[in-house]
């Protein structure tokens, strides 16, 4: 299996593209969304774990890195790359918007490439689990989350999967605190960060699986 962070070292450190316009090379079943923020300064962050399951995801599937569109990278292909019979087609979407405007990239992809929300996974970070755990749901509150927010908005309602990666909260409910602890680098052993990424990219494969390969019109 290739390494997690394979081709993108940084979690989402590139500098965005110049919005590009245009539709869909493929057609797609899946569009999975990892949320993070742009630069340097938010690499490794844990507002950015859902860019390292992005990450960890086209490094497993072997998938295609395409051109910046929807304000957005994106990588297309099957999961599973050259198993027998293929996978279903998905693309694989890094938002160049900040988090609190990422639906202004999602869903003008999800447009392009037709697809209904059920078939929309979002990976983010989860304040409200434990750092470790790893939930997967369907639609549910968005407990302040600044990018599920604006995905709600764009998309047109929130019966998107989710799936939850926990980074945990610290011991204090002050505003600023919290803030500091979400977009703070992860404290805890490298070892377990990248398990709890290959974890997170697990539960996205499985649910792409159960769920089947027949995407919306």
């Amino acid at each position: 299996m290739p390494r997690p962070f394979a081709g993108r070292q940084r979690w989402g450190a590139h500098p965005p593209g110049p919005p590009t316009h245009g539709g869909p090379s493929t057609p797609a079943e899946w569009l999975i969304v990892g949320l993070g923020n742009p630069g340097p300064e938010y690499a490794r962050t844990r507002h950015n774990v859902g860019f390292a399951v992005a990450d960890a995801l086209t490094a497993r599937w072997e998938l295609r890195r395409g051109r910046p569109r929807f304000r957005a990278h994106l990588a297309e292909g099957r999961v599973g790359s050259g198993t027998h019979p293929p996978g279903p087609r998905v693309v694989v979407v890094w938002p160049q918007t900040y988090m609190n405007e990422a639906g202004r990239a999602v869903g003008p992809a999800r447009g392009a490439y037709r697809l209904p929300l059920e078939r929309v996974v979002v990976v983010h970070d989860e304040i409200d689990l434990p750092f470790g755990e790893v939930r997967t749901r369907l639609g549910g509150g968005l407990a302040g989350h600044n990018g599920l927010k604006s995905l709600r908005r764009e998309l047109g309602g929130a019966d998107f999967w989710r799936v939850r990666v926990g980074v945990g909260r610290p011991a204090s409910t002050d505003p600023e605190i919290v803030s500091a602890h979400v977009l703070g680098r992860f404290r805890e052993p490298a070892a377990e960060v990248r398990d709890l990424v290959e974890r997170a990219a697990a539960a996205v494969e499985r649910l792409v699986a159960e769920q089947g390969g027949e995407g919306g019109g």
